[in-house]
């Protein structure tokens, strides 16, 4: 059941980003396979990330957004306001949290790096 639901998250996150996922992922040369890459703003790092699976909206959430160079967060691994991939991407772009957005597990593997 969690595989299922691993697949249904990262299918929605892909759709979600649409192509910039795709390009992020051929691009890469970590060796760390095809999850999505997160730029995060505070460190001017990017982080390779594997998705593990959706969640239930209870909790905290650190917001990820998707733009033309993929998606970016403000805090990362090390800093206050980091919440170790509990992830929501506003999907039904309205204001805040709410119950159409998108919320699951996706941790950020280090070290991070300072080009794609």
């Amino acid at each position: 059941m969690k595989t299922c639901k691993s697949i249904t998250t990262a299918c929605l996150l892909g759709a979600a980003l649409g192509t910039t996922m795709v390009v992020s992922a051929q691009d890469r040369t970590t060796g760390r396979g095809t999850g999505p890459i997160v730029f995060v703003t505070s460190q001017g790092l990017y982080y390779d990330s594997i998705v593990l699976t959706d969640l239930p909206m209870k909790g905290n959430f650190q917001q990820l957004i998707p733009g033309e160079n993929g998606l970016s967060t403000e805090f990362g691994p090390g800093e206050v306001g980091h919440l170790g991939g509990r992830w929501w991407i506003d999907s039904d772009e309205i204001e805040g949290m709410s119950a159409g957005d998108m919320y699951f597990l996706c941790p950020l593997l280090g070290p991070g790096r300072e080009t794609l």
